[in-house]
């Protein structure tokens, strides 16, 4: 038997299959059009790495979990029964405006001032540390960071350190130091300046802790490298924002492990914009810039990170009690996340005091943390030894 379809069925067929080929024709043109516009127009105006880092960190994991399942039939056992598809409004409502309907801190840190604060957590809580004076990440103006300014500073004789005997790792360097925000200054040393915000200098600056730090580890017998790039020039050379500082800095970091095989930990020296009173204290008659350990939690293996900062806080507090502003994790809307430390699970920003103090308290505080990272690191080596000894 002969089965005969009707013209006008005929008529629907085809036009259906010209629908969906003219469709398909349109998805491959605006893709090929995307794609050219992305690779052609000039660095300043591209999408960064980093613009889309923060769009998909907004997204709940579930989604990816959904779009591996269409393709992956595996991945479908992993997402929860009782959990419906997660909606693609919804999704892109996220993507568009950072912000979680089931969150109302997500609007609520993007239009009350502070608020974004509220969005980090305190791990271990330092001597007088709550939410109100959590570590200020200022974002200005690039062109207010590169603009020249008066900087006084006289350098003391505690520059002048005597290395130790004791054992050291043979002329390697087993420490990266480096500066994301290196025109971070302090007040004390800007006799024209009042504003914390336009607290940068060129010379004067966190540089110049991270140099001190290194020349500790070294005579406590740890080999460091201290990065002498300097990000804001990068930033500016590039037409980035000063938003984008960590993409810019990421470069060196991941450059560094490239071509050093002995590096293994990696330290982003920052100064908090808080006011004096919360990154100071005075300790047997001397003052002393207070340390706060910043954990970036929108990474995988960011747990290994919290554990190595956890540890170096206590170390602090064993010796020297209330040095350490304790240990926070970072994430969520208004904040990197990541702040490259996915680079290496011994990766940390480490705040070394605050716009208000000056050289000499942050020099005696990079001493103190030489010192604590080097009876950690010692009492690494030796537990390692006495493993490899017994195997």
């Amino acid at each position: 038997m002969k089965w005969k379809i009707k013209p006008n069925r005929n008529r629907k067929i085809y036009h259906l299959f010209y629908a969906k080929s003219g469709m398909y024709i349109v998805v491959v043109i605006i893709l090929f059009v995307a794609i050219g516009l992305l690779t052609t127009i000039k660095p300043a105006y591209r999408i960064s790495s980093n613009t889309i880092t923060n769009w998909t960190s907004k997204i709940d994991s579930s989604i990816f979990l959904y779009l591996l399942g269409l393709e992956n039939r595996s991945f479908r056992h992993a997402f929860p029964e009782d959990e419906s598809p997660p909606g693609l409004s919804k999704t892109l409502f996220q993507m568009a405006t950072s912000m979680r309907p089931d969150d109302p801190r997500s609007l609520l840190g993007q239009e009350i001032p502070g608020f974004a604060l509220f969005g980090n957590r305190i791990i271990v809580a330092g001597k007088g540390t709550d939410y109100t004076n959590l570590p200020i990440e200022s974002s200005p103006p690039l062109e207010d960071v590169l603009r020249e300014r008066e900087a006084v500073i006289e350098e003391t004789d505690e520059d002048d350190q005597t290395k130790q005997s004791i054992p050291d790792t043979a002329e390697k360097k087993v420490v990266f130091i480096y500066n994301t925000h290196n025109r971070e200054s302090f007040l004390p040393h800007l006799p024209d300046i009042d504003d914390p915000d336009l607290a940068h200098h060129d010379e004067v600056n966190v540089t110049k802790i991270s140099e001190r730090l290194a020349e500790s580890l070294e005579v406590n017998g740890i080999g460091a490298i201290v990065d002498e790039t300097d990000i804001m020039d990068v930033l500016n050379e590039k037409d980035w924002e000063y938003g984008q500082s960590y993409e810019a800095s990421r470069q060196v970091v991941e450059e560094a492990f490239s071509t050093n095989e002995h590096l293994n930990f990696v330290f982003d020296i920052h100064r908090d914009g808080m006011s004096r009173k919360h990154t100071t204290m005075e300790m047997e008659g001397e003052t002393y810039a207070k340390i706060m350990f910043v954990v970036g939690e929108e990474h995988d293996t960011y747990e290994n990170n919290l554990a190595l900062a956890t540890q170096l806080n206590d170390l602090i507090e064993e010796t020297y009690p209330g040095l350490s502003r304790g240990v926070i994790t970072k994430g969520g809307s208004g904040n990197n996340g990541i702040y490259n430390q996915d680079v290496s699970e011994n990766a940390l920003t480490i705040e070394i005091g605050g716009v208000g103090n000056d050289m000499e308290e942050l020099y005696r505080s990079a001493d103190i943390l030489a010192e604590i990272f080097s009876e950690f690191y010692w009492d690494a080596e030796e537990v390692n030894v006495n493993v490899g000894e017994d195997e």
